[in-house]
């Protein structure tokens, strides 16, 4: 009688999607640095960028190379691809051909990388539908005013009560079920309210109200995101993070206050978002932590004033 060798189950990495229709709500900036803080953690992290027009994931990943190259720093890089915009006019031959394009990103990263992080749009495309419904952890990044909460929920004029789901609620809601007929898994939905302000608002209180009042019939889990932080944006064109080893050599100016502060929101976020970590990983960070030991030069600047 044959015996049958028996086959090891293929692991497929944990998919982490940036989602929200609405436009400058902070997605890029999230994915990176959830990205770059998986790649500290061990874990062999993959990006894909699906804004085929904006392609801001795809700049701030190169321009992170490109500086980590000029200045010299070690600055750690997810494996990443880009899903160009099929140009031809047929919009049939078009999804079709970047359905390819993403299948095949999918396909080359899925069983060799422990997460794969996917910037999707703020616009309702194929593929933003197609990776939303794929998610295992959606984390939707809101602006902190009624504006953007628009994309989420109806509300009433009076009171300010949510008086229904908008249509981004809604398209989630669909993917979320489509993900359960699919493995019988539900999406872990996050959403991250950013650009708070330091200071208690009426607004900031309405708002939280009616986000709290949403997750509750939706679903989600609502974090305290990123206040509005110049260092920020100054982090873009040299594609640093809040989590680097910030200081002159790699940020090219003496670290202050609010770099410290942007790290501390960054680590909260990033626990509350409680996103799993492959044992391997923890032990290839955990080497390297000791190497790093060993060698008498920390891994991470804990304080970065002085």
């Amino acid at each position: 009688m044959l015996v049958q060798p028996i086959q090891e189950s293929v692991q497929s990495a944990h998919v982490v999607v940036l989602g929200n229709e609405k436009g400058g709500s902070g997605k890029s900036t999230t994915a990176l640095h959830i990205a770059v803080a998986l790649l500290k953690a061990g874990q062999r992290v993959a990006t894909i960028d699906l804004d085929s027009r904006q392609q801001s994931f795809t700049h701030y990943i190169d321009n992170r190379r490109a500086w980590a190259e000029r200045a010299r720093v070690s600055l750690e890089l997810p494996t990443h691809y880009c899903i160009l915009r099929a140009e031809g006019n047929s919009l049939e031959a078009n999804e079709a051909r970047e359905l390819e394009n993403f299948s095949a990103a999918i396909g080359a990263i899925e069983h060799n990388h422990d997460v794969v992080v996917i910037d999707t749009p703020g616009a309702d495309t194929y593929l933003m539908r197609l990776a939303h419904s794929m998610a295992d952890t959606l984390v939707t990044p809101l602006n902190d005013s009624f504006l953007d909460f628009d994309v989420l929920a109806t509300l009433d004029p009076t009171n300010f009560a949510v008086t229904g789901e908008s249509h981004y609620a809604e398209m989630v809601r669909e993917a979320r079920r489509q993900r359960r007929l699919v493995d019988g898994r539900l999406t872990d939905w996050i959403v991250i309210r950013n650009r708070l302000s330091n200071l208690v608002s009426r607004n900031k209180r309405l708002v939280g109200d009616g986000i709290n009042e949403l997750s509750k019939r939706m679903g989600f889990r609502c974090v305290e995101g990123f206040a509005e932080r110049v260092v920020y944006r100054e982090f873009f064109p040299r594609g640093l993070t809040a989590l680097d080893d910030l200081d002159e050599e790699t940020l090219g100016t003496r670290p202050n206050l609010s770099h410290v502060t942007a790290r501390e929101e960054v680590i909260s976020v990033l626990n509350a978002l409680q996103l799993p970590l492959s044992e391997n990983g923890k032990r290839r960070a955990a080497a390297r932590a000791e190497w790093f030991s060993v060698m008498d030069q920390p891994l991470q600047v804990h304080d970065i004033i002085g």
